[in-house]
């Protein structure tokens, strides 16, 4: 019998079928699923045992959404996820639910040097808490903590805290928000793909700080989903787009302030780590030295931070190997 491994996301849903003995980069099978074209996990359990042709007799699942009392509601998703009902419905003998960024997080310790980049060496405090950050669907974080023989994931919804802009620009965006009808502006809110990266385009476009070139116009009417059509336009040298350039440097600059915000809540001596779908795409962007400045500058604190390591995650599926390390230890 195999183990069922997910990465459950807001976009898509990643299940993988392991053996007692598989090695965590190889699942015996696995599968992707668009996440919103389905009612449901379970829905898209029942695909995968029928095309996978495996029936499972235990599972662990990284979702995008706090969990409470073993059952998640999926942020970016109209899903509830029950640990029980699932145990009934699939007779698994056991059902983990992680947070999506403790999932991440637990991969981290068995990730190798070609599944990152380092933008900074810093260096690094032996068995110094990890923070992990991660733009993608949404906004994660998560960090990591030594129990005194192994690293223990810890969740959190710190995306969800209120944004603090550290700039006149940011000052104007969270003002531009609230004027259109937001009473909580989180990180997540200016920091995503789903609703950040529209959200930041929309602000520069309305209040006529660049204006939007025909051509990406076009482009952004054909355009299910608006953010890679903005990222492309913003790192196109043949084409540029300012509006578009605009959009990536800004967001770029809010993820750095709060990946520095969070290392200091955590006292993330061991480093920050930067996953997610997003930073992959991006990554001429935080090679500059404007992303090492806006995640250090904290005041007093600049020191401390100037000796934190920041590696990005380009494993991209980091997020099933880390839920193939828990459940198979656990």
């Amino acid at each position: 019998m195999n183990i069922l491994i997910g990465d459950i996301g807001g976009t898509k849903t990643h299940l993988a079928s392991y053996s007692p003995n598989s090695s965590l980069k190889s699942p015996e099978v696995e599968a992707v699923y668009p996440s919103a074209q389905f009612a449901s996990l379970a829905e898209i359990i029942h695909d995968f045992e029928r095309e996978s042709e495996h029936h499972f007799y235990k599972a662990c699942f990284g979702v995008a959404g706090p969990i409470v009392n073993n059952v998640a509601h999926i942020t970016n998703l109209p899903w509830q996820i029950d640990a029980v009902q699932l145990k009934t419905e699939f007779e698994f003998v056991k059902v983990h639910l992680l947070n999506d960024l403790e999932a991440l997080a637990y991969a981290i310790p068995i990730l190798q040097s070609d599944d990152l980049l380092t933008l900074f060496e810093g260096e690094s405090v032996k068995h110094g808490n990890l923070a992990v950050i991660a733009p993608g669907t949404g906004l994660g974080e998560g960090f990591l903590s030594w129990n005194g023989s192994e690293y223990r994931a810890h969740p959190s919804e710190g995306s969800h805290v209120s944004f603090a802009p550290i700039d006149p620009l940011q000052i104007e965006l969270l003002a531009y928000l609230f004027e259109h009808g937001y009473e909580h502006v989180s990180y997540e809110r200016v920091c995503s793909g789903s609703i950040g990266i529209p959200l930041l385009y929309k602000f520069f476009k309305e209040t006529g700080r660049y204006s939007e070139p025909s051509w990406l116009a076009r482009e952004l009417a054909k355009a299910d989903d608006p953010s890679p059509v903005i990222f492309n336009a913003a790192m196109n040298t043949n084409q540029p787009a300012d509006i578009a350039q605009a959009v990536l440097s800004t967001f770029t600059a809010i993820l750095a302030s709060e990946a520095g915000n969070l290392a200091l809540k955590v006292m993330a001596t061991g480093g920050v780590y930067i996953g997610g779908g997003i930073p992959p795409r991006i990554l001429s962007e935080l090679r500059k030295p404007e992303f090492l400045v806006h995640l250090k500058n904290k005041g007093r604190f600049v020191t401390l931070l100037s000796k934190v390591p920041v590696k990005v995650i380009l494993n991209s599926k980091a997020g099933l190997l880390g839920a193939a390390a828990y459940g198979m230890t656990h």
